[in-house]
């Protein structure tokens, strides 16, 4: 199964491992699952950490996203318009993005963000 992780996700698998639910972490060590970052949250990432809202590197989340076998997905045009349809239930515009990018895919997002169940067709694991 493929699975989007969002930017809390990855940096509670990197930083504290025990903030993530027990689903979560199940499905993150399930070798058969495909783990993917948008490249949303690399850019959300860097942001933070520019602005010292998270104390992680970019050594660190390259790391990371080896030692986590997790591949980074490409935020594309398609996924751009589909946030013109996309319910106004979140107004972070990062997250806005995973939503959408999620959705388009059709693939899970795990995150622990309570907001995104409110979309309807989004599959959320947490």
């Amino acid at each position: 199964m493929r699975l989007l992780l969002d930017t809390a996700a990855f940096v509670f698998a990197i930083q504290s491992p025990e903030r993530l639910s027990k689903r979560a972490e199940a499905v993150l060590r399930n070798p058969a699952n495909v783990r993917e970052l948008s490249s949303v949250s690399l850019t959300e990432i860097a942001v933070k950490a520019t602005l010292s809202k998270l104390h992680i590197s970019a050594a660190m989340v390259r790391q990371a996203l080896e030692d986590l076998d997790v591949r980074v997905l490409p935020f594309i045009a398609e996924h751009a318009f589909h946030l013109f349809d996309l319910d106004d239930h979140h107004r972070d515009p990062f997250d806005r993005q995973i939503i959408a990018q999620s959705m388009v895919e059709e693939i899970p997002i795990v995150t622990p963000d309570e907001k995104f169940s409110l979309y309807k067709g989004l599959k959320v694991i947490w």
